[in-house]
């Protein structure tokens, strides 16, 4: 207990629902290495009926928050929070805002606290995981993308820029781009090879065909909150009341297809194809005794806007992050996934408050549901790179695999796997939830197409830098 109360008196985040000690009455709570009582992630499933229901993991289980909702146990905040969460997505529970969330997230730890008064009433509401399907938790209007991780811009960068990896901006804004919210789809929807424009180096024109640098992204995806408001920038010291909390994020990638088109604009058909989270989203107060001091790098510039107190001692997370390769082969030979990279998001240049506050300050506004992509997580060592555009350096070098197969990029049948956990000094461990996909050919195959050259030969086809933000 000491251990905690030093917890406490360090990180104001801490309360009593994170006490490494809390046990449950669901005995398949009490040392799940993902979903203990100190967890409760939210997310969407569809029920027998095959309606959508928003649902909290817990152990070897999901409750049903629609038929707890049925059985008003709760009171004041946590009972509207409550009220909120009977609807289909989690939506109008995430624009409550904090105060709300944090109210419900003490009242359902209390619930599911050993000698609980609402043990029975809770156990109504129990469905086991295994019997549950996931669609998207919330309506994603909006995704922008951001490029945080300096360790993947400086080894992107030093493939085509070998003594100037890092562009002049980098140090002072959070670099970012506006996504697909669309394509954005939940774990296990399989991914199609994409079609597209690419350059054909024989020739020097563009063909119409099926990218063959496909690469996964190791990302973490963050959720809005309460929503800002419009022409109101967010100071950074109020960021982090719009957080509302993270899932895992693939941000699928069409190498060649964004070399050829990722100039003047950035990237375009080469991103617009998948993205794909995990579905579980755990939420700000499940973090707390997770964040950390952002690492100190050197020769950071002082950006007065994106500087706090608060930031400075706590705006950082230890998430761990490690992807997965499993391809056809691979399953049809029993032989088990294959680790490719494991990495921490506490090694960000960016934090997520500074990403929020950098989105608002010319006004835009965020909605309750926005997705904020991390960018591609890496490391400082070989070991930690967050994509195969890193680790194979640009297809120059490939990765053999156990079963005696190679990859410079991803292939039909492969599968990538990408999970996320948190683990602190006193044992209490946490999942983030993993997200998976199977590669599939192209939907509509189509045979190569070379596009005809325009009349006039006075702009040439070539582009001196190919990739300036590639491994976003």
């Amino acid at each position: 207990m000491e251990s905690d109360i030093k917890l406490a008196q360090h990180n104001p985040f801490v309360d009593e629902t994170h006490n490494p000690s809390l046990i449950s009455w669901l005995k398949s709570a009490n040392g799940h290495p993902s979903f203990p009582i100190q967890n409760l992630p939210f997310g969407v499933f569809i029920d027998a009926e095959q309606i959508p229901r928003c649902g909290v993991a817990i152990g070897d289980f999901v409750i049903n928050l629609h038929t707890l909702g049925l059985q008003r146990i709760f009171s004041g905040k946590a009972q509207i929070g409550l009220e909120a969460l009977r609807e289909t997505c989690l939506q109008r529970f995430m624009s409550l805002g904090r105060e709300f969330s944090v109210a419900f997230r003490q009242a359902l730890s209390n619930a599911l606290t050993d000698g609980s008064q609402h043990e029975m009433a809770v156990r109504k509401a129990l469905i086991s995981s295994a019997d549950v399907s996931f669609c998207l938790p919330c309506q994603i209007g909006d995704y922008t993308d951001f490029y945080t991780s300096i360790h993947h811009a400086t080894s992107v960068g030093k493939l085509f820029r070998p003594n100037n990896p890092l562009l002049p901006n980098y140090k002072w804004l959070p670099i970012g781009y506006h996504g697909r919210a669309s394509s954005i789809h939940p774990s296990g929807i399989p991914v199609f090879r994409p079609i597209g424009q690419t350059l054909n180096a024989d020739t020097q024109q563009p063909e119409l065909t099926a990218t063959a640098k496909l690469d996964y992204e190791v990302e973490l995806g963050i959720f809005i909150g309460q929503s800002t408001e419009s022409f109101e920038p967010v100071c950074i010291q109020q960021a982090d009341a719009h957080f509302f909390g993270v899932s895992m994020l693939n941000d699928w990638s069409a190498r060649d297809i964004q070399a050829w088109e990722y100039q003047p604009l950035g990237p375009f058909l080469s991103k617009n194809f998948i993205s794909s989270i995990s579905p579980w989203i755990i939420t700000a107060e499940a973090l707390a005794p997770f964040r950390v001091p952002p690492t100190n790098y050197q020769d950071r510039p002082e950006v007065v806007n994106l500087q706090s107190n608060e930031n400075s001692l706590l705006g950082g997370f230890d998430i761990q992050m490690t992807c997965h390769i499993r391809t056809e082969q691979m399953r049809h030979q029993g032989i088990p996934a294959f680790k490719l990279s494991q990495t921490t998001f506490k090694h960000a240049f960016w934090t997520i408050a500074q990403m929020i506050t950098h989105h608002t300050q010319t006004g835009c506004n965020l909605n309750s549901g926005d997705l904020l992509g991390s960018g591609t997580q890496s490391g400082p060592t070989e070991s930690e790179a967050g994509s195969l555009l890193e680790i194979t350096q640009g297809g120059q070098h490939p990765i053999h695999l156990p079963s005696g197969e190679k990859r410079f990029f991803l292939e039909d049948g492969d599968e990538i796997e990408i999970s996320g956990y948190c683990e602190s000094e006193n044992g209490l461990r946490i999942g983030i939830g993993s997200v998976s996909a199977v590669i599939y050919p192209p939907k509509n195959t189509k045979p190569t197409q070379t596009i005809k050259p325009a009349a006039s030969s006075d702009s040439a086809l070539c582009h001196s830098d190919p990739v300036a933000h590639l491994g976003e």
